[in-house]
């Protein structure tokens, strides 16, 4: 799929809504000049973009949906190689971890029909591929898979935090996430 050209007013848009996402993360009550500010932009052109909080709230959920959905869309699951499925979801959602952390926290994913629909059809493939991986015997049978799919994006959000904070080397989070989710702390 060819991508169009972003306008400037879009690329803008996506810049405001990108960091609102982070500032949100670690301020949630953060006020409209409060994300004005991390954006670089004034509140006057803020309120050009959106008129209320209520409307940002709403524009950074659609915009994280489609962020994740454009990257799910790059990892499919192929039974035959089905190992590599935990792996390539990893490595191509740890840089994505604060819009994933904001769709899973954030009240406002809750509270809109449109949002809520458009955010349970994103997990759509992530819930089959862990139900695939369960008959397959890499995750256990007896946990339902929207728990395990909860526990993979909590992990990813916290790696893509110590990515971030320099704690976690970006080339290494991936295999650290992989080995947890597959063997948790326990000593070898």
């Amino acid at each position: 799929m060819k991508k169009e050209k972003l306008t400037f007013k879009q690329n803008r848009m996506f810049t405001i809504l990108d960091e609102a996402t982070k500032l949100l993360i670690v301020k949630p009550n953060a006020s409209m000049n409060d994300i004005a500010e991390a954006a670089n932009i004034g509140i006057a052109t803020l309120h050009r973009y959106v008129e209320s909080r209520e409307q940002l709230m709403i524009h950074l959920a659609m915009r994280a949906i489609e962020v994740v959905n454009e990257t799910l869309q790059h990892v499919q699951l192929d039974e035959d190689r089905a190992d590599q499925y935990i792996p390539e979801l990893i490595e191509a959602l740890i840089p994505l971890g604060d819009k994933i952390y904001f769709l899973a926290h954030d009240a406002t994913v809750n509270s809109n029909a449109d949002i809520e629909e458009a955010y349970l059809k994103l997990r759509e493939p992530v819930l089959h591929a862990i139900g695939v991986l369960q008959e397959k015997g890499f995750f256990r049978s007896d946990m339902d898979k929207t728990w395990i799919v909860e526990v993979l994006y909590s992990v990813l959000f916290l790696t893509w935090q110590q990515v971030i904070s320099g704690n976690i080397a970006r080339n290494a989070a991936p295999a650290l996430v992989v080995d947890t989710l597959y063997h948790g702390f326990v000593a070898k």
